[in-house]
C-alpha cells in the first residue's frame, strides 16, 4: 500500500457568484487542508473575519463558488493495480475532476470520499480540480425541493449535511466555510487494502475481549488473513470474501476509568492484512472498560445514570462546540489544552454537541488519555429535518462511517440522536408548520439506533437531548435528560432549585469574554454594551437585556463599561455555580450536570467558560470550585437551610465541619462543630442549628462552614442589600519564578476576590479566582506571565483586583 498526500501547490479562485472586482481574475495560493476564508486572509485580500464588524463585510462569500486546483506528477496505473483518490473531508458541495474527467459529486461535509482513478491517471503531470458550489445556494435549492421545515435560525442549515453553526448560531459567526478541510491522498495498492477496522471492546471477569471487525477492498481473489494483536496476544481469522472477525482475549486487563475514578491504561491494537506477505496494516488504541446508562424506571421516574465498570458516575462536565469556527486551525495541542482545562476544572465528561462536527481523531485520543468521557451527538440541532432522499442516504452513510471511526475510543460513552429536536416538535409549534411532513423522528428512533445496534452494540443510544422515554414530555423533570433554559431566558437563576432533574445535559448563563480577548477583537470608541461591534459579537436574542435582567436581583448595574463587564462576568459565574451545586446536592437522583458550554469558536459574549482566545473567564474558576471532588453547599431542605456535603471520591469523608456565624468584621456570634462522615461517592445532609441561621443583622453577617478541604460561605441577603466594606483588602506583590505572587489580606469579609490579570498582560493567567475571605484571612494568588509590568502593583490596580464588595461600592 502506497499512500501519498496531495497537499502542495494548490491554487484558489472564485468562479461564480458576487465576486468583488479585485478577486474576479485572481488565483491565490491555497492551504490544504484549509478553507477559502483563510486563504484569502493569508493573501491579504479580505480583512480578519473576527475583527470588529468584518463578519458582516464578508457576507458576500456566502454565495460564491470556488475552485481549488493543483498539478501533481504521477505514474499511470499499472496492470492489476488499484489507484484511488481519497478525500477525508470536503466542505461541502463539490465536484472533483482529474485531467478533465468528472470523478464525482459530493454534498456532505461529514463523510470521506474515494474515487477510482485508474482510467484517468497519466504519466507525468496530472491536473486535479475541486469546485465548490455555494453551500447556501445548494441548501436553499434543497429546501425548495423537499419543503421548508422549522429551524432556529434564518439559513436552511437543516437542508444540507454541513456543520450547522457554520451558518451562524447564538454564540457563533455567520461565516460559511468552504474548502478541502481534511487530508487528500493518492493511494496505490495491489491485492487488497483495509477498508474499515471496527474493534468492539468488552470486559468479562477481568478478561478483556476485542472483537475486531475487518472490511477489505480487493483487487484480486488472493487468500487473505487478518491478524490482530493487543496486549501481547494475537488473533487470526481468514477473510471470507471481504470481511473477517478477529477475536483477541487478554487476561487480567487493567481497567480504563473516567478521571477521578481511576487510571486510564491504553493498549495498542495492531491489525495486519496478509496474503503471502503483508499488504496493509493499521493501528488503534483501546481501553478496557464496560459502560452503560441506567434507564430502568425507579420510584421517581426514569433515571439517566452512567455506569462505568459497574460504578455509577456523576457526570460533571460541559458541552463542547468546535474550538475555532475555522476548523483547520484546530491543532492537537490546542485540543489538549482545552481538555486539560476541563480536567483542571474537575470535569469528567464533554458532550460533543449536534450542531458542530464529529470531532477529529485527535480530540478523542486526548479524551482517552485524560479519562474524559465523551457524549457524542449525531449532527442534528434545533431544527426539523426531512427524511427524504438525498438526506436519508447521506445521514446513513455519515453515521456508519463515523460510528466505525470512533468505536475504538474508550472515552466514547454515549451516542445521542439529536439536540433539542424532539423537544422542538413537542413545544415550539413545529407540528402546525410541518402539516404532517417528516421532521427527523425516523432518524432518531429508527435509522440511527439501527446503525448503532449493528456497528456499536457496546454503547447506549439515546434518541435525543432532552429526551424522556415512553409518552413523557421530552423535557420532563423526572425522566431521562433535561435542558434548563427557563433560567437565562425568562427567570432568575435561583429558579434552578425549582427542579431536580435526573440528568441536566444543558444549562447556562452568558457573560462577556476576558478583557484582553474583547479589546483585541472589538475596537468601538467608546466601547459600550450597545456599541456596534460589541453587539455584533453578542449573538443571543436580547442577549444584553437578559444579562441586565439577570444581574438586577443580585448585583448593581454599573454605569462604567469596565464595571459592567466585571459584574456580568461575575453574575455568569455565580448563576452557573448555583445550578451545579444544586444538581450535585441531589445525587443520586440527579446523575449529571453538563454546563452550556466549555469553549468558544471566536471572540464573543457567550455562555462559555473559556473564551475564543483560550482564556478562562471567571465562570471557569466557579466551575472548578463547584465541581470539586468534595463540596460543601447550603441548600434548602424541608423548608429550611441545611448543609449538604458532597463526596465524589473513593474515600469516606470523615472529620469535623466548623460552622461560624460571624460579622463581616470577623466577630464570631455563634459557633458549632458537627461530625462529618460522608461515604464514598455519596451525599450527606446536615441539619443546622437555629443560632446559625438567625442573624441579628442579616446585612452584615455570614455563615461560614469549613473543613480541611472544603468551604461554604452563606449570606443572608443579596449583595445589593449587604453592608460590605467597600475596600476590604490589603495586598503585597512579589516576583516569583514564572510570574508573581499576590498576597491579598481581608480586613473585612470580602466576597469573590478575583485578579483580572489579563488586563495587565495578555498572557497573564491566575491560578484561582472568586476566592471569598473572612476578616483576617490571607490568600496568595499565583499569576503566571512572561511579561514584566512597569509597576508590579498594576496587578492589584482598581480594575484588576476585583470583588463583589467593589461593585457595591460603585453603586453607593
Amino acid at each position: 500500500m502506497n499512500r501519498r498526500t496531495l497537499h502542495d501547490g494548490w491554487r484558489l479562485s472564485a468562479v461564480g457568484g458576487p465576486v468583488p472586482d479585485d478577486l474576479a481574475v485572481r488565483h491565490v495560493p491555497a492551504e490544504v487542508p484549509g478553507s477559502t476564508h483563510l486563504d484569502l486572509l493569508a493573501a491579504g485580500l479580505v480583512p480578519e473575519p473576527y475583527l470588529d464588524s468584518n463578519e458582516t463585510a464578508l457576507a458576500w462569500m456566502h454565495r460564491v463558488d470556488w475552485r481549488y486546483e493543483t498539478t501533481f506528477d504521477a505514474e499511470a496505473a499499472r496492470p492489476g493495480e488499484s489507484v484511488e483518490l481519497a478525500f477525508d473531508g470536503l466542505d461541502t458541495v463539490a465536484e472533483v475532476e482529474l485531467n478533465g474527467a468528472l470523478l464525482g459529486r459530493t454534498a456532505n461535509m461529514f463523510r470521506s470520499y474515494r474515487f477510482d482513478v485508474r482510467e484517468h491517471l497519466r504519466d507525468g503531470a496530472n491536473e486535479l480540480v475541486v469546485t465548490f458550489r455555494s453551500a447556501l445556494a445548494y441548501a436553499e435549492e434543497q429546501e425548495r425541493a423537499l419543503g421548508r421545515r422549522p429551524r432556529a435560525y434564518p439559513h436552511p442549515m437543516n437542508a444540507i449535511r454541513k456543520m450547522a453553526c457554520s451558518f451562524g448560531w447564538d454564540w457563533g459567526p455567520d461565516l460559511q466555510t468552504a474548502g478541502i478541510w481534511k487530508p487528500v491522498r493518492l493511494e496505490r495498492w495491489a491485492t487488497a487494502r483495509l477498508a474499515a477496522v471496527r474493534p468492539l471492546v468488552t470486559v468479562v471477569d477481568g478478561t478483556g475481549r476485542v472483537e475486531v471487525h475487518v472490511e477489505v477492498d480487493r483487487a484480486d481473489d488472493a487468500e487473505l488473513t487478518a491478524v490482530a494483536t493487543v496486549g501481547g496476544v494475537e488473533g487470526t481469522a481468514r477473510v471470507d470474501g471481504t470481511t473477517a472477525v478477529v477475536t483477541v482475549e487478554v487476561p487480567d486487563v487493567e481497567l480504563w476509568w473516567p478521571v477521578g475514578h481511576g487510571a486510564q491504561p491504553l493498549y495498542d491494537l495492531d491489525v495486519v492484512l496478509k496474503a503471502d506477505e503483508e499488504v496493509d496494516r493499521t493501528s488503534r488504541r483501546v481501553g478496557f472498560r464496560t459502560i452503560t446508562v441506567d434507564t430502568e424506571p425507579d420510584e421517581v421516574g426514569s433515571p439517566f445514570t452512567f455506569v462505568v465498570n459497574g460504578t455509577r458516575i456523576f457526570a460533571k462536565g460541559a458541552n463542547w462546540i468546535p474550538d475555532d469556527h475555522f476548523l483547520t486551525r484546530i491543532t492537537r495541542d490546542r485540543l489538549a489544552r482545552r481538555v486539560d482545562q476541563a480536567v483542571a476544572a474537575n470535569m469528567n465528561m464533554l458532550r460533543v454537541w449536534g450542531g458542530g462536527i464529529y470531532e477529529s481523531d485527535d480530540f478523542y485520543d486526548v479524551c482517552d488519555e485524560r479519562g474524559v468521557l465523551v457524549w457524542q451527538d449525531f449532527l442534528f440541532a434545533c431544527a426539523a429535518y426531512a427524511e427524504d432522499a438525498p438526506l436519508w442516504e447521506e445521514v446513513e452513510a455519515e453515521a456508519r462511517e463515523n460510528v466505525t471511526r470512533l468505536v475504538s475510543h474508550p472515552s466514547l460513552a454515549l451516542w445521542n440522536g439529536n439536540n433539542e429536536n424532539v423537544w422542538g416538535f413537542a413545544d415550539w409549534g413545529w407540528a402546525e408548520e410541518l402539516a404532517g411532513r417528516t421532521w427527523g423522528l425516523g432518524y432518531y428512533t429508527d435509522l440511527l439506533p439501527r446503525v448503532v445496534a449493528e456497528l456499536d452494540p457496546t454503547r447506549h443510544y439515546s434518541p435525543g437531548s432532552p429526551y424522556s422515554p415512553g409518552r413523557e414530555h421530552p423535557n420532563a423533570e423526572t425522566h431521562g435528560t433535561r435542558h434548563e433554559w427557563e433560567v437565562w431566558n425568562r427567570v432568575d437563576y435561583t429558579h434552578y432549585r425549582d427542579h431536580a432533574p435526573r440528568f441536566c445535559s444543558e444549562f447556562g448563563f452568558q457573560g462577556p469574554p476576558t478583557w484582553a480577548t474583547l479589546t483585541k477583537w472589538v475596537h468601538d470608541e467608546p466601547m459600550t454594551p450597545t456599541s456596534p461591534a460589541f453587539l455584533l459579537h453578542q449573538k443571543a436574542e436580547d442577549g444584553n437585556g437578559k444579562l441586565d435582567r439577570g444581574l438586577a436581583p443580585h448585583l448593581p448595574a454599573p454605569e462604567a463599561f469596565e464595571d459592567w463587564h466585571w459584574a456580568t462576568q461575575l453574575n455568569q459565574a455565580r448563576a452557573v455555580a448555583f445550578g451545579v451545586e444544586h444538581f450535585r446536592s441531589h445525587w443520586p437522583r440527579t446523575a449529571g450536570a453538563l454546563v452550556w458550554q466549555l469553549n468558544d469558536c471566536w471572540p464573543v459574549t457567550s455562555w462559555a467558560a473559556v473564551d475564543g482566545e483560550e482564556r478562562p473567564k471567571p465562570l471557569y474558576y466557579a466551575l472548578r470550585h463547584a465541581f470539586a471532588p468534595r463540596l460543601l453547599t447550603v441548600q434548602p431542605r424541608d423548608g429550611r437551610d441545611a448543609l449538604v456535603a458532597v463526596n465524589d471520591t473513593d474515600e469516606t469523608w470523615s472529620g469535623e465541619v466548623a460552622l461560624s456565624r460571624q460579622t463581616f468584621a470577623g466577630e464570631e456570634l455563634a459557633a458549632v462543630r458537627l461530625p462529618l462522615d460522608v461515604p464514598a461517592r455519596s451525599v450527606t445532609t446536615l441539619e443546622l442549628a437555629d443560632e446559625l441561621l438567625s442573624p441579628a443583622d442579616p446585612k452584615g453577617e455570614v455563615l461560614v462552614a469549613t473543613t480541611a478541604d472544603a468551604r461554604a460561605a452563606h449570606l443572608f441577603r443579596e449583595d445589593l442589600e449587604l453592608a460590605y466594606d467597600p475596600e476590604p483588602l490589603t495586598t503585597r506583590v512579589e516576583r516569583v519564578d514564572g510570574g508573581y505572587r499576590v498576597d491579598v489580606t481581608a480586613t473585612s469579609f470580602a466576597r469573590d476576590v478575583t485578579l483580572l490579570a489579563d488586563r495587565v498582560a495578555g498572557d497573564a493567567e491566575v491560578d484561582d479566582a472568586l476566592v471569598t475571605l473572612t476578616a483576617g484571612e490571607t490568600h496568595s494568588f499565583l499569576v503566571r506571565t512572561a511579561a514584566t509590568p512597569a509597576d508590579p502593583d498594576e496587578l492589584v490596580g482598581p480594575l484588576v483586583l476585583r470583588s463583589a464588595n467593589g461593585l457595591c461600592a460603585v453603586r453607593a
